[in-house]
């Protein structure tokens, strides 16, 4: 593979994932909307009960809605993932996906240019609920705008992987919202995007436990000491880890063999 094929696939990936993201209206309205639900509704009924102290890596008492905004983003970078491996069903069954397979480069580029498109159109809505949540006083550092940027991407590219991976064992569209729920809400709920982890220590030791080992804490956490201009380093060392684990297992899932028998 040389570098002018490889960049010609990846524009035209690229080009298709934003085509269909700017005919799809609803799907950038929707990814906004339920992040602000959260912020602003959500956080509004329990900000008196869930107030939060000092913690790293912020550096005085901040308000509720300040503390789950990195969650929220990557709520948005979740959604987009698994949103992702309905789009990469709805290709198997319609056969463009054997057809993009079929190209000449290689499996695992082919596969990593659709992760990366899809996490470049993932973060614009990132960034556009990031200036919405300025209405709601939540004002990071002007610098963590920009800090955060890799942070989001990395992030991006393991729900985007783990979209994949879930592609290669959903056979039929049918059987997508079952999984989606059996994924999206565990994920999101047992991490410490709503409510930090001491919390939930005090309130339940083995939940605490499930927490700590969901590899989406680790996603919020990367997120929020980038917006504030830290680095999480344990945070970024397992949301690495993870993301190159569900892209193999998204290659490996996507083998010739496979693409034959189907």
């Amino acid at each position: 593979m040389n570098i002018a094929s490889g960049w010609h696939c990846f524009k035209g990936i690229l080009a298709r994932e934003f085509l269909r993201f700017v005919q799809q209206r609803s799907r950038f309205l929707s990814a906004l909307v339920r992040p602000l639900l959260w912020l602003i509704v959500f956080a509004a009924g329990f900000r008196a009960a869930l107030g939060i102290a000092i913690i790293e890596p912020y550096e005085t008492y901040i308000t509720y809605e300040t503390y789950i905004a990195p969650g929220l983003c990557c709520m948005i970078l979740l959604f987009n993932g698994m949103q992702s491996s309905l789009s990469m069903v709805y290709d198997r069954e319609m056969g463009s996906m054997r057809v993009l397979l079929m190209s000449p480069l290689p499996r695992p580029y082919l596969l990593l240019c659709k992760m990366v498109a899809t996490a470049l159109i993932s973060l614009t809505q990132v960034y556009a609920f990031l200036v919405i949540a300025l209405i709601v006083d939540v004002d990071p550092p002007i610098w963590g705008y920009l800090n955060v940027l890799p942070a989001l991407l990395v992030v991006a590219l393991l729900l985007s992987s783990l979209g994949l991976f879930l592609s290669t064992r959903i056979k039929q569209l049918e059987n997508f919202a079952g999984v989606m729920n059996f994924v999206i809400f565990p994920m999101f709920f047992l991490s410490s995007a709503l409510y930090p982890l001491w919390k939930m220590q005090e309130a339940s030791e083995w939940l605490y436990w499930i927490c700590l080992f969901n590899p989406f804490t680790h996603a919020v956490e990367l997120v929020r000491y980038a917006l504030y201009m830290q680095l999480n380093e344990q945070a970024l060392m397992i949301t690495v880890i993870t993301t190159v684990f569900f892209t193999a297992m998204a290659v490996i899932g996507f083998n010739p063999q496979k693409s034959a028998k189907k």
